[in-house]
């Protein structure tokens, strides 16, 4: 009986003391976390009531979901907005399900794969980033504004496969802001063209990076750093400036027909004859 009472009594001295110990380091370690990448930057405190701050500065299992301090900085910044009308994204939802459009809409980003491999790599941007952004441009233009004379008309204020305006261009020193009409006309053919198109959409994703102060040194890799695919879902925002477009990008990253379309190894049939 006597040691019946000793083992209780020190067990429940024992889990006193672990608990007095456990809870001032849990305090030490949690009462404040930086989450810090250049440009998306935020001082966490960590309790019951703010544990969800974290993932929401940066460290979240969703890099789509932007807090509202996000969304008041990058709407200051650039003048981004909220989604599409829930019409307007059940349309796009339905025209991703058409099965021929999509082989003509990865048909033509084939065409251009040279373009955005050689151009992703010298400027630091993941090409799968591009990639998406241009199959959903492309999935989703209106007809005939990519036309030249519907171009020229001025009917319509972005043109070509990343459907840029020019005021990209602008942005990237290439047009004057007083440009002439001639000089906009000549601008306008650029933008037409689907290979310096992609050209023009690499150079706004690496303006966009150095803006928010991310590195250009390397391209972005949201498999493997959280933080990554955050920076991926905030360029898509600012590419397209619609609250629901960063999700899209971020599920055609991960298509696995454009992701062989841009990484798999291209050999020349060789010839049973031979």
């Amino acid at each position: 009986m006597v040691r019946r009472r000793f083992l209780l009594g020190f067990s429940v001295g024992l889990a006193l003391a672990i608990g007095l110990d456990v809870a001032p380091r849990m305090n030490r370690w949690s009462s404040s976390v930086i989450v810090s990448e250049p440009g998306l930057t935020a001082s966490v405190g960590i309790d019951s009531s703010s544990s969800q701050a974290l993932i929401n500065e940066g460290q979240r299992s969703d890099p789509t979901n932007f807090s509202p301090q996000e969304l008041r900085e990058l709407q200051r910044r650039f003048g981004v907005h909220g989604p599409q009308t829930p019409l307007a994204q059940l349309f796009t939802k339905g025209l991703d399900e058409l099965t021929p459009l999509r082989a003509h809409t990865v048909s033509r980003l084939e065409e251009l794969r040279p373009t955005i491999l050689i151009e992703s790599r010298r400027r630091g941007v993941n090409p799968m980033l591009v990639a998406a952004i241009l199959f959903d441009e492309m999935q989703h233009a209106k007809p005939g504004e990519n036309l030249p004379l519907a171009a020229h008309s001025g009917l319509f204020s972005t043109h070509g496969p990343a459907q840029l305006g020019l005021s990209e261009m602008v942005k990237q020193g290439l047009l004057g802001p007083e440009a002439s009409e001639a000089e906009i006309q000549i601008a306008r053919d650029q933008l037409l063209d689907p290979k310096r198109n992609v050209q023009l959409l690499v150079g706004q994703l690496a303006r966009q990076k150095k803006l928010l102060g991310i590195s250009t040194q390397r391209p972005l890799n949201a498999s493997t750093r959280p933080r990554d695919a955050k920076a991926m879902a905030t360029l898509a925002y600012l590419h397209n400036g619609k609250l629901d477009y960063p999700t899209r990008i971020l599920r055609y990253m991960q298509d696995p027909e454009l992701h062989a379309l841009i990484y798999s190894a291209r050999k020349t049939p060789v010839s049973g004859l031979i």
